[in-house]
């Protein structure tokens, strides 16, 4: 099948059985129901003006084969789709478990060895995971097309999907869920790792796109955090007012906080602001930044100021 996306996770086989059968069943009866109403329309139709219509009163055997085929196939299709739903529903014991948030419009992600991501989801390869999902504001929904699975999130209350990835590669991942004018921005990727890259991974050496990143100049690597880490879905870089505060001319500029009180926006100030976003609130804006202590290193802060200074 590859008109659909590709399959990644052992879920993705299980879920495209059940679609491919019941399209199967449904383009047969398609056929089967067209071709007998053409072959009727043209066996009666209507051949003289003094012809009548035939009075029919049934054909038991027919009602009869027409209502048990149906009854059997829906019960079928009914059983193979429950066996399938109740595997995506079961994680298996040995699963490990990842902690996802989602909030406008960012994903974070808490790992079992004290780690954090943002944006960006690393798992091994043939290791099952457990995703132990909440929203901190508004309704989301979890998708990864190619693993075939997607789970609603709700503010106020967990849910779960597992998977175990079967493929090395980058995936996408969406919110499937309109949740505010930021949502298309809601963008992230899965990562997966053969078990010798996550294993390096988590002992917090660069694997290769890392080392990538790591030569490229500050202002390109801001560039690229913006747009990763998500800074984007509400700092515009053309001086519009999204959600917080426009990237354009930001650097210097002065401006009054909710206490009163002045600010420049300095590297001193940016830092705290991305650190301790609830510290000081620019007037005007809502405290609804969440904190990327943890998730954006010292070097990759100086790379968006870096980024952000460029920004005139």
């Amino acid at each position: 099948m590859t008109w659909i996306p590709e399959a990644a996770s052992n879920l993705a086989g299980k879920v495209d059985g059940v679609i491919l059968v019941i399209t199967l069943i449904s383009i047969f009866f398609f056929v089967l129901i067209t071709a007998v109403l053409i072959y009727f329309a043209v066996k009666y139709r209507r051949k003289r003006d003094d012809e009548e219509t035939p009075y029919i009163t049934g054909n038991e055997p027919l009602e009869i084969i027409w209502t048990v085929i149906p009854s059997i196939l829906l019960i079928l299709l009914f059983v193979y789709g429950f066996v399938v739903y109740k595997d995506m529903r079961t994680p298996p014991k040995d699963a490990v478990d990842i902690t996802v948030t989602g909030k406008q419009w960012i994903w974070t992600f808490d790992y079992y060895n004290g780690k954090k991501s943002l944006n960006e989801l690393y798992v091994k390869q043939n290791v099952p995971v457990r995703m132990i999902m909440r929203a901190d504001d508004v309704l989301h929904s979890f998708f990864i097309p190619q693993f075939r699975v997607k789970q609603d999130i709700l503010p106020g209350r967990y849910t779960q999907l597992w998977f175990t990835p079967t493929k090395v590669g980058t995936y996408d991942l969406y919110c499937a869920e309109y949740c505010g004018t930021g949502h298309s921005q809601m963008l992230g990727k899965v990562i997966v790792l053969s078990p010798e890259a996550y294993d390096i991974w988590e002992k917090g050496i660069g694997v290769d796109e890392g080392d990538a990143v790591a030569s490229l100049p500050p202002e390109e690597l801001g560039e690229k955090l913006y747009k990763e880490k998500g800074c984007n879905a509400c700092h515009s870089l053309d001086g519009s007012v999204v959600i917080g505060p426009s990237f354009k001319g930001l650097f210097g500029k002065t401006g009054t906080l909710e206490d009163g009180s002045t600010y420049v926006a300095d590297e001193n100030y940016i830092i705290k602001s991305i650190y301790e976003p609830q510290a000081e609130i620019v007037q005007g804006f809502q405290p609804v930044m969440p904190s990327f202590k943890g998730i954006l290193s010292e070097g990759e802060v100086d790379a968006l100021i870096a980024y952000i200074k460029t920004l005139k």
